[in-house]
């Protein structure tokens, strides 16, 4: 498993809802693209420098903030859009090479790719045969 994903205060969010309907996390989507893993965010509405991403430990959060845009002098009609700090962790399995990670945010897109580790990729092995001085023999290894 290269991802794993786990909300622990999902289901208490759900026992307190008022009704807001805030969401506390944003859509991803996330799969394998040859030797890479692709994650995409939707992050509409927001600049670059407003999303934070750190690594540590195979811990992959990224924090981005919505600000308020209404002056106080606005009659707000609707105010559907969710503001404030959103946060999301995934937790990338040591088959990834989270050293390597690239960030891209187009049309408010966040896509995050981590190559596949070196070590976690097919190789060969060469056996060879005890007492025999013939071309060793050579298998398939892989690691998942």
């Amino acid at each position: 498993m290269m991802l794993m994903r786990t909300d622990p205060f999902r289901e208490l969010e759900r026992l307190f809802d008022d009704g807001r309907r805030t969401p506390r996390s944003f859509p991803m989507d996330a799969y394998r693209q040859g030797e890479e893993f692709v994650m995409a965010f939707d992050l509409p509405g927001l600049e670059a420098d407003a999303i934070d991403l750190t690594v540590e430990r195979n811990v992959l959060t990224v924090r981005a903030e919505r600000q308020v845009r209404f002056d106080s002098a606005d009659e707000i009609a609707v105010s559907e859009r969710p503001q404030g700090v959103f946060t999301r962790q995934v937790f990338l399995g040591d088959t990834l090479d989270s050293d390597q990670l690239s960030a891209d945010y187009t049309a408010g897109v966040l896509t995050l790719r981590v190559p596949v580790a070196e070590s976690a990729k097919p190789r060969r092995i060469a056996v060879g045969h005890g007492d025999q001085e013939d071309e060793p023999r050579v298998l398939e290894a892989a690691r998942s």
